[in-house]
């Protein structure tokens, strides 16, 4: 299988339809965080292939926004049945790049297509009024047509489906795509311009460069050429692209960083409660946006979950992403463990307590244990920052409403969870708590029917469901007059 992985690792850029190097002919190793081996490398590319990469893009587009929409909505069912007949070979070289399980790598690719699958159904429905007129010899019409040049900017820890919620709603809305994928796992991201060929998407649709952040992204960000940038990433980059993109007052969609909430009331089914937090904690050693950051465990029920979930959390498997069983990989890179441990030490110095984990695991490398952390107190960096690993604080609540006022406290607003058996309940702090994505007795709840976004500081716009395309069209009032009525 790992063959068939390397028939999709593409190691030059696609520009115009064609599969180039970078011009100084530099390159980037892509290293597998999981052995610590290089397993290739990719263009390092600059300002000057970009420009011609938005080149391609904007002259594609001349032709591409004429398409129907049902020629686009085919297109996009060709490219799911491309990435599900090709979904165990692109799950592994998404392994191989990122260290997730590989049970994980196969449910992102699968997601990947049902965000496709889905855009090829949103392309036939992006609908437009008559809207009643004023005047008895006009009509109102309002129509809605493709933004143009988009940029899509995608980050490493789900280089595959940040991608399709980007290049899905622009191919049906009639876009064209410029992609930067991240540096550390640029093949998932390359992967996606071969099966967009495979396909027959024309070329120039849809472009990809990897290479410098600052000048790929500076590029972009400059050029009036592009009317839209999407990014997937962190808050503090995210408010450098809405300043830049304010000179070209471009539209933007931005899913920023999270520090969600996991909040456990006394009336909860604590089984259910302590394997929903496992998953929402660890899944991809908790280096996802919407991943737990927080749990807050009522008082009542606070020891025993506690127990129970330091119980779990010890009976994790470890290792490679590619062996049986695995699941949780290593970590993205040395830096992701040292963050790790610095939050760790903090936590202790300041009264914590680790109940499971707490070191770096036996396996060496970027591989580091699931750890939990009880006598969490707001003092303590996690309370305020994003851990983005396997690092489960548990603090202590003693109402509802401290609870809510705990979980709101931060500039975020991505995910939180909550467990109740209590209808009441669900209700009042669903609606109180702050954030775009709310799962109420279910720790993991991204799906392509539900719009992906935040609120705060954790970003703009929706990506997926109905509202997903929204953002790569432009709405056009057309008044028609002199009709003699």
């Amino acid at each position: 299988m790992l063959q068939k992985a390397h028939f999709w690792k593409r190691e030059a850029n696609l520009i115009g339809g064609e599969w180039v190097g970078a011009d100084s002919g530099k390159t980037i190793d892509v290293v597998n965080p999981a052995t610590g081996e290089t397993i290739g490398t990719v263009p390092n590319a600059g300002k000057a292939e970009t420009e011609r990469a938005i080149a391609a893009a904007e002259k594609a587009f001349e032709s591409f926004r004429k398409t129907t929409a049902a020629e686009r909505a085919k297109l996009l069912r060709d490219l799911h049945d491309a990435i599900m007949d090709n979904q165990d070979p692109l799950a592994e070289l998404l392994t191989m790049e990122q260290g997730k399980p590989l049970a994980e790598s196969r449910g992102e690719v699968g997601m990947s297509a049902a965000y496709v699958l889905w855009f090829a159904e949103e392309a036939r429905r992006v609908y437009g009024d008559m809207v009643p007129s004023p005047w008895a010899d006009r009509r109102i019409m309002v129509t809605k047509q493709p933004v143009g040049v988009i940029a899509a900017i995608t980050p490493w820890n789900f280089p595959s489906s940040m991608l399709s919620r980007k290049i899905g709603p622009a191919i049906a809305a009639g876009c064209t795509a410029v992609v930067k994928p991240a540096t550390a796992t640029p093949y998932s991201g390359l992967a996606w311009g071969a099966l967009c060929q495979e396909v027959g998407i024309p070329d120039g649709v849809v472009n990809i460069v990897t290479g410098s952040a600052r000048e790929i992204g500076g590029a972009i960000m400059e050029s009036p050429v592009v009317k839209k940038v999407t990014f997937t990433g962190s808050t503090d980059v995210g408010k450098v692209l809405l300043k830049q993109a304010a000179d070209t007052v471009k539209k933007v969609s931005m899913e920023l960083g999270g520090n969600a909430p996991f909040l456990v009331f006394d009336d909860a089914d604590i089984d259910r409660a302590v394997a929903g937090g496992i998953a929402a904690k660890y899944r991809n050693s908790g280096q996802t946006c919407v991943c737990t950051n927080r749990f807050y465990v009522q008082a009542g029920i606070y020891d025993r979950f506690a127990e129970k979930f330091a119980a779990a959390a010890k009976e994790l498997k470890v290792g490679s992403g590619l062996e049986e069983g695995t699941q949780q990989g290593p970590l993205i890179d040395e830096g992701a463990v040292e963050k790790v441990e610095e939050l760790i030490a903090d936590a202790v110095d300041k009264g914590g307590n680790i109940v499971a984990g707490g070191k770096r695991h036996e396996l060496g490398g970027s591989f580091f244990e699931p750890t939990v952390i009880a006598g969490a107190t707001p003092d303590m960096r996690f309370s305020k920052e994003e851990i983005f690993g396997p690092v489960s604080p548990l603090f202590k609540f003693e109402t509802e409403e401290e609870g809510i006022r705990l979980a709101n406290d931060t500039d975020f607003g991505l995910a939180c969870y909550f467990y109740t058996q209590d209808l009441g309940r669900t209700f009042r702090v669903s609606e109180a708590l702050e954030y775009g994505l709310v799962g109420v007795n279910e720790g993991v709840i991204t799906t392509e029917v539900a719009p992906f976004g935040g609120m705060k500081e954790s970003g703009l716009g929706r990506e997926g469901s109905k509202y997903g395309i929204d953002d790569y069209l432009e709405i056009k009032y057309v008044c028609i007059g002199g009709l003699g009525m």
